[in-house]
């Protein structure tokens, strides 16, 4: 498997590596990367088949797309902090249990380790929202991305919501779309991921941030994996959505600060 597509910026001295979520390109990170860039050398990475990344058929198991990322990773730092977004944010969780000489901080924004409800898991979605965007990435793979983008925006004020679709939409422009394979593995996925049981193995410090608003990751969801996490921390910003670093830049970026410098 080829390396993935990955940007660094930034002249600080420790290493920031970001993931995105489904559907969406390493350009949703520019304004946090920028920043951040003083105290941080940023290291943003396209997920398999997502923006510049190829989609590679040959092994389709989520430890081998995490494996890509690690092998990407593994050309330019060997210590970093990790901040994972949304779907981006199961990866980060995979890269921290199966690597923890490598993660030192984990930063999880509206992750959650089990996308779906279940008997014992109340935070999820039910199976049916998932069918239906599933269906609409086989009829017309960037409509139903477009449909994500307006769900991702969904309870925030009037032009906030404007602006942070703008940048989502901006971002698709001008980073590349996903595969239709990448986006229809990434909704498998969350379909079958049940991330629960590896959490013991995060031993390293670890911050949950969640959009009290958000429509995709329910809050609680979020609460429900920081207090798993051996070494989880909850924080909530009120009035944000799932993209609470774009809704509310300046306080996400000085939380982000705080937990960083430990």
């Amino acid at each position: 498997m080829t390396a993935l597509h990955a940007e660094v910026t930034g002249t600080g001295r420790r290493d920031l590596v970001l993931l995105h979520g489904w559907g969406m390109n390493l350009r949703v990170f520019d304004a946090l990367a920028e920043a951040l860039g003083r105290r941080f050398r940023v290291i943003a990475v396209d997920l398999p088949g997502h923006g510049a990344s190829d989609w590679v058929d040959a092994d389709q198991r989520p430890a081998a797309q995490t494996f890509r990322i690690h092998e990407t990773l593994a050309a330019l730092t060997t210590h970093y902090h990790l901040l994972g977004w949304s779907l981006g944010g199961q990866f980060a969780l995979d890269l921290a249990a199966a690597l923890p000489a490598a993660v030192e901080r984990l930063v999880l924004v509206a992750t959650t380790p089990r996308f779906l409800a279940g008997p014992d898991w109340r935070f999820g979605l039910k199976a049916a929202a998932l069918d239906k965007l599933a269906a609409e990435v086989r009829a017309d793979p960037a409509q139903a991305v477009s449909g994500f983008v307006k769900l991702q925006v969904r309870g925030l004020a009037r032009r906030t919501a404007g602006g942070v679709r703008g940048t989502l939409d901006e971002a698709l422009v001008r980073g590349g779309t996903a595969r239709p394979e990448a986006l229809a593995w990434g909704l498998e996925r969350l379909r079958v991921a049940d991330l629960r049981a590896q959490l013991a193995q995060v031993k390293k410090p670890a911050l949950v941030i969640a959009g009290r608003d958000d429509r995709i990751t329910p809050p609680a969801a979020s609460r429900a994996l920081a207090a798993a996490l051996p070494k989880g921390r909850y924080q909530s910003l009120a009035g944000a959505g799932h993209v609470a670093f774009l809704s509310h830049p300046e306080a996400f970026a000085n939380l982000l600060r705080g937990f960083l410098r430990g």
